[in-house]
């Protein structure tokens, strides 16, 4: 379990494409929960000489991309040894990911936001069946007023 108390449904890591110039592919040790995919640092074993990293790294490197602010994985290409695929955020920036093939990641990614973006309808659509129930209740006996009782 995360410290958000969701359950890691994929551990692994992707290689993200950075924004810069030069658009080169970084390492990332990605989780992907029921919420979305959590980016980190890869982790590195420490020098023999140097005592270990603390345990917690901060949370600044740590980047949520949440289904809720997620469009769709698509643009989905095999080349070589490598499934390449983008991401497309809600205010449209795209980040661009690969993965050996045999991993699977767009694919998990994929299902996992279909699977949230269903749960969110289903909220939505018991909320709004509440709501028309709710009013369609009478609300108990009503009091006369001057202008009705004559």
């Amino acid at each position: 379990m995360l410290e958000s108390g969701c359950k890691a449904v994929k551990e692994g890591v992707l290689e993200k494409r950075s924004d810069g110039l030069l658009q080169l592919w970084k390492k990332k040790r990605c989780i992907l929960t029921e919420e979305g995919l959590l980016l980190a640092p890869p982790k590195q074993p420490p020098p023999p000489q140097q005592p270990p990293p603390l345990p917690a790294e901060p949370a600044a490197k740590i980047k949520e991309l949440h289904f809720s602010n997620m469009k769709t994985v698509d643009c989905v290409e095999r080349k070589g040894k490598y499934v390449y695929f983008t991401v497309v955020m809600a205010e449209g920036k795209e980040i661009d990911f690969r993965c050996a093939q045999e991993q699977g990641w767009n694919a998990a990614i994929t299902l996992q936001m279909v699977q949230y973006k269903n749960r969110q309808a289903i909220l939505a659509v018991r909320s709004t069946r509440q709501k028309q129930q709710h009013l369609a209740q009478p609300h108990g006996p009503r009091l006369r007023t001057a202008s009705n009782s004559a």
